[in-house]
C-alpha cells in the first residue's frame, strides 16, 4: 500500500513530512527514503516510539525526529509555531477518525505548506474530509488512501 500511496502523491524530494499517528513509521521512513529531507513521526506510544527510532538508525536515515505525544497537540503546537510541511501523513486508529475528523480539519490546514500534500489513510467504510482540495481517493482491501492539496 505504501507504494500505491506514493505512486499517488507523486515526488517527495526535499519535502518536510509530518507523520502523525505514525505507528511503525512505515510511511515517513518511505517518504525520507524516497529523499525527504527531514520527517517529524508523532506516535503517543513508547513502544512504537522506540521502533521508529531504530528503524531510522538502522537505515541511516538522519533527518527524522520522533516526537512521544499526542498528534492534536503536537498539531497545535506546530501550528502556534507557524511551522508548515509539503507532506502531512494521518492514518488515525480507523475506528477513532469520527472522533478526531473536526480538529484535524482545523489543524492540518494550518500546517500544510503552499502547494503542500495530506494523505489520510481510513477504513473503506469511511470518506475522510478535509477543507483542502480533494485529489483522490482510493481502495486498497479494507483500506483507503484520500489526497488532499492546498486549495
Amino acid at each position: 500500500m505504501r507504494e500505491a500511496a506514493f505512486s499517488l502523491i507523486g515526488p517527495v524530494a526535499d519535502a518536510t513530512v509530518l507523520d502523525l499517528f505514525a505507528g511503525t513509521g512505515a510511511m515517513g521512513l518511505e517518504a525520507l527514503s524516497r529523499g525527504a529531507r527531514r520527517a517529524v513521526f508523532v506516535e503517543r506510544d513508547r513502544d512504537a516510539c522506540r521502533v521508529i527510532s531504530q528503524n531510522l538508525e538502522r537505515l541511516r536515515l538522519t533527518a527524522g525526529v520522533v516526537v512521544r505525544g499526542d498528534a492534536l497537540g503536537v498539531l497545535r503546537e506546530e501550528r502556534a509555531r507557524g511551522r508548515t510541511y509539503d507532506l502531512v501523513l494521518v492514518d488515525t486508529p480507523y475506528d477513532d477518525w469520527p472522533r478526531y475528523a473536526e480538529p484535524l480539519g482545523e489543524l492540518v490546514p494550518a500546517v500544510l505548506a503552499e502547494d503542500g500534500v495530506a494523505v489520510v489513510e481510513t477504513s473503506t467504510s469511511v470518506e475522510p474530509e478535509l477543507p483542502l482540495d480533494l485529489v483522490t481517493t482510493r481502495r486498497y482491501g479494507s483500506a483507503r488512501i484520500t489526497v488532499y492539496r492546498t486549495p
